[in-house]
């Protein structure tokens, strides 16, 4: 320094510049954004976090090498698929850096797997989605009914799907009525039109099956019958749904979800509904076996029945009953026979008082007393006409008398017969059992007359009035017998 003074030279200290965190950041930011505006960098997904905002972070990750990555909710509900940790992709967008922690990160603006297409991704998470959640379960799908008056198509109305599946159904079963709901297919909102669809027909319709139909195409055409909304739509149906979209070797989550899938909507339309030759012919062979084993069922109760005839039980029923029976015409005949020899006093007296009757005729009576009266005076005539006036008055009041006794008489006989009648009836067992009583048989038979011949366990057989059952005793309780 003193060498430079004496040599007349002068030094200046060199100026600096301090940065800012803040300024640094945003300018090392603003070169960063500038290089990197539009690039695409591949790696593996880790640290996967979605947040509430609909906002996605994760990492992806190359060897040991990292880079933060967001994509922002605008982008990410156009995605296709879930991105998931450990899926390898390819993302598109921009560099740039976070300011508050002073980060690099990569701002996506759009995801693409690695590999298998984005559709195929979607497909087969939407498919173990729904799978967990058992929406494929046999154990859910309804039955599809045999004979459907009015069947529902969702579909293109201008496609051939729905002219094959009507010249399907004229030629095999011509009374059937089809609904069909016109939807769009194909593109954006077909999945929505055809949710449309499948829920009018479960509300308003009236249809007693749904099926849901389009022709072949790409995988990317069928896509709208992967959507997760017709899906839940199609599971959530309380009328049976057939899927019948695309080609036999093409496969939708509608397919895994419906109740019946179709390999094609020609095919749909021959399962929906049989033929009328074979519903004919179907309904003849189950007729045909219906009445061979009614024939059958028959036969052995007709056998059953007939071994139980043989029984010792029935045996010593029908002589109990016989004997009962001849018990009571025993009573008839001796009733009638009483009967008839009242019938036959009674028609006796009755002869013996018309006799009297006749003795004391008044007309005998009157020629007697006529035949006196003619040697009389004419003053002693008009006495004698008083006189027989009185007699003729008597004996119309002893007539009067005599019938009233005889009907008293009647009257009695036949109160007393009834009363015999009476009796009968009441002696009868068939009446005895029609009051609601029964006759009661131990197993082998025997007819039970106190409580102390069953045991609990023991079965019985009660015979009623009109038909006999058969019944498991679960308690006994005998009484004493009464001494007096």
């Amino acid at each position: 320094m003193a060498d430079a003074q004496q040599l007349g030279l002068t030094f200046q200290a060199p100026s600096r510049k301090i940065y800012p965190v803040r300024e640094l950041v945003a300018a090392v930011r603003t070169q960063v954004e500038r290089a990197f505006t539009d690039i695409y960098v591949e790696g593996e997904i880790s640290n996967y976090r979605p947040a509430e905002s609909g906002h996605l972070y994760f990492t992806l990750k190359d060897g040991s090498a990292q880079l933060r990555v967001v994509m922002w909710r605008t982008q990410a509900r156009l995605l296709r698929f879930r991105p998931e940790n450990g899926l390898q992709i390819i993302a598109r967008g921009r560099l740039t850096i976070y300011d508050e922690r002073g980060d690099l990160q990569f701002q996506a603006e759009y995801l693409e797997p690695k590999g298998a297409g984005t559709l195929q991704i979607a497909f087969e998470q939407l498919k173990a989605k729904l799978a967990a959640e058992g929406l494929f379960e046999p154990s859910r799908k309804r039955p599809i009914p045999a004979l459907p008056r009015r069947i529902g198509v969702v579909t293109s109305p201008r496609g051939a799907a729905i002219q094959d599946i009507l010249n399907i159904l004229r030629r095999r079963h011509e009374s059937v009525s089809v609904l069909i709901y016109p939807a769009q297919v194909q593109g954006e909102g077909a999945a929505a039109e055809v949710s449309a669809g499948v829920r009018y027909f479960n509300r308003h319709g009236k249809v007693d099956v749904i099926v849901v139909a389009r022709g072949g195409g790409s995988f990317e055409d069928l896509f709208a019958f992967n959507d997760e909304g017709l899906a839940r739509t199609i599971a959530a149906a309380h009328v049976p749904v057939i899927s019948a979209v695309g080609h036999e070797t093409d496969f939708t989550i509608c397919d895994f979800v419906a109740d019946l899938r179709a390999p094609t909507p020609s095919a749909a339309a021959e399962l929906v509904i049989g033929s009328k030759q074979e519903l004919a012919e179907k309904l003849a062979s189950l007729r045909r076996r219906m009445a061979q084993a009614a024939n059958y069922k028959l036969l052995r109760a007709h056998n059953a029945l007939s071994r139980l005839t043989q029984h010792a039980v029935f045996a010593r029923m029908r002589d109990s009953i016989a004997r009962r029976q001849q018990r009571v015409d025993d009573l008839v005949f001796r009733m009638a026979q009483s009967q008839a020899e009242a019938l036959k006093n009674l028609s006796r007296r009755l002869g013996d008082v018309d006799a009297h009757l006749r003795r004391h005729d008044p007309r005998v009576r009157l020629g007697v007393m006529r035949r006196q009266l003619d040697g009389q005076t004419a003053g002693l005539h008009s006495s004698f006409l008083r006189l027989l006036v009185g007699r003729r008055n008597e004996l119309d009041g002893l007539t009067i008398a005599l019938g009233r006794a005889s009907e008293t008489i009647l009257l009695r006989r036949r109160g007393h017969w009834q009363q015999l009648h009476s009796s009968l009836e009441a002696l009868s067992p068939k009446a005895i059992l029609a009051r609601g009583y029964a006759l009661v048989f131990d197993d082998e038979g025997r007819l039970v007359k106190q409580a102390a011949q069953l045991k609990p366990g023991s079965r019985v057989r009660a015979q009623l009035g009109r038909g006999e059952f058969t019944a498991k005793v679960d308690h006994v309780k005998d009484e004493p017998a009464d001494d007096g």
